[in-house]
């Protein structure tokens, strides 16, 4: 028969081999064969007498009495390694995998059972006597890891707590991002500029932590405006709360809302929060509230300046040649141009829930939005849904004055509304002396009809087969208003 020490090396080289190579390449195929390694491992210790539960046998041939030593030693080492992995493999969850804190804790713990094990069974080392006479190198130890020990017993109660898992985006101590791997040791948070940033966890554990990840599905949009205190407050919280109104990307509930935040002799701050149901818009729920805001604050004659500094006075004209600028239609035309313009136009007041257009209606004067809010419901296959609502600055109309088209949308007044129009017959003129801006305009035109086209709303079918939008309103163009261009 083989000698039982070469067929327990033997088996170990096999085990380590497989570990060593990842083979096979399946983590549970892989320790299920390791397994089987162990228990032949067991049944050649226990069946040729070295129990590792004793001292090891042949004490009186040094080599092999060794030889078995250090086969019983590996046995409470392999085992407790086999353990480990059998425990994570069974009972940890794929996030404990990533953060790998608890997984580090316990692997710890079974292996200094094990040496202990292997200490009191098979080297008859007494460990009461062990364990006193390295107490003071234990308080050395202890004194001169103590920043570790914070950061693992910091760790084991914030996965304990759970204040934020793999993937959330939190704010630790100053610093937002999200998590990418939580550890015995610290908290790794992805920026937004694409830098790790580790968090050791005794700073974590005692910092403020901000999770926007939970709840899921509702996560808060702020901005701070600061205004002149010539302005009475109830006016600015008007003109904020209608341009929450015109942003329709936002949750209904919570209701979205504006207060004063602070005052001073210098300027009265304003909050305006909205909530959103997605992380990712959040950055452009922001960029929009700051523009609404902006033009319903001018729309109510309150304007972002300097603070301190006297607003200038302002007439009538320049206020509706200032409206006439915003459009993009007009953003070509000149001061005099736009002047002529402004003269022409022509004030409506609607109340909120009137009908502003009925849809399919072709309007021969464009619409441009001065105060209030409008929706926009345009009919689909899938029913009536709402792209846009309208602002001030936003103009409306556009297809009738250019081409003749209809709307093809009802506009409904949200709230109390001002709406200035322009005739087709007093922009004919400006279309003759000023080609580009007939180009400009189709272009503009142009790109909303195409969202009307990807929303189930088409105009008529040949313009799609035989002609580009851009040209087809440009011909429409031509015919409405005589142009030769």
């Amino acid at each position: 028969m083989k000698d039982p020490l070469v067929i327990g090396f033997a088996l170990l080289a096999v085990d380590i081999a497989l570990w060593r190579a990842g083979f096979p390449r399946q983590d549970t195929l892989r320790l299920v064969l390791r397994l089987v390694i162990f228990a032949f491992y067991s049944a050649v210790l226990f069946g040729f007498g070295m129990n590792p539960l004793s001292p090891a046998p042949w004490p009186d041939s040094w080599l092999r009495h060794l030889g078995a030593q250090i086969l019983e030693v590996l046995w409470w080492l392999n085992g407790a390694r086999l353990l480990t992995q059998s425990l994570d493999a069974v009972f940890v969850s794929r996030s404990w995998h990533k953060e790998r804190l608890f997984q580090d804790v316990l692997g710890a713990l079974v292996f200094l059972a094990a040496a202990v094990a292997s200490l009191a069974f098979v080297l008859n080392i007494p460990v009461r006597g062990l364990a006193a006479t390295s107490g003071a190198l234990a308080i050395v130890v202890g004194l001169a890891i103590q920043s570790t020990l914070s950061d693992v017993f910091a760790g084991i109660v914030l996965n304990t707590t759970e204040p934020y898992h793999i993937g959330n985006w939190v704010c630790v101590d100053g610093v937002e991002g999200q998590v990418m791997e939580m550890n015995w040791r610290a908290t790794h948070l992805l920026t937004s500029q694409g830098n790790i940033v580790i968090v050791p966890n005794s700073v974590a554990a005692k910092a403020k932590i901000v999770n926007n990840s939970r709840p899921a599905t509702l996560h808060g949009v702020s901005i701070t405006l600061e205004i002149s205190p010539q302005e009475r407050p109830a006016r600015v919280l008007d003109a904020l709360e209608q341009a929450l109104m015109g942003i329709g990307t936002v949750l209904k509930t919570p209701a979205p809302y504006a207060l004063v935040k602070s005052a001073s002799v210098d300027s009265i701050r304003y909050e305006v929060t909205a909530y959103v149901d997605d992380m990712a818009k959040k950055s452009a729920v922001t960029n929009e509230l700051y523009d609404l805001c902006y033009r319903h604050l001018d729309a109510a004659g309150i304007e972002l300046r300097p603070l301190g500094v006297p607003a200038p006075p302002q007439l009538a004209v320049d206020r509706l040649q200032r409206l006439l600028g915003r459009i993009d239609l007009f953003r070509t035309l000149q001061v005099d141009e736009l002047a002529g313009l402004s003269s022409k136009l022509s004030r409506h007041e609607y109340e909120a829930g009137d009908l502003v257009v009925g849809s399919d209606a072709v309007t021969d004067y464009l619409m441009i939005v001065e105060s209030g809010v409008v929706s926009v419901e345009v009919t689909t296959p899938s029913g009536v849904v709402e792209p846009v609502r309208l602002g001030p600055g936003d103009a409306v109309g556009e297809a009738g004055v250019l081409a003749g088209l209809p709307v093809r949308a009802k506009l409904i007044a949200l709230t109390r509304t001002v709406i200035y129009r322009l005739n087709k017959a007093d922009l004919t003129p400006v279309l003759k002396r000023r080609p580009d801006v007939g180009q400009q305009m189709c272009h503009v035109l142009s790109q909303r009809e195409d969202k009307l086209l990807q929303l189930g709303s088409p105009p008529e079918a040949q313009v799609v087969t035989e002609h580009s939008l851009f040209d087809w309103l440009r011909d429409g163009m031509r015919k409405l208003h005589d142009l030769t261009i």
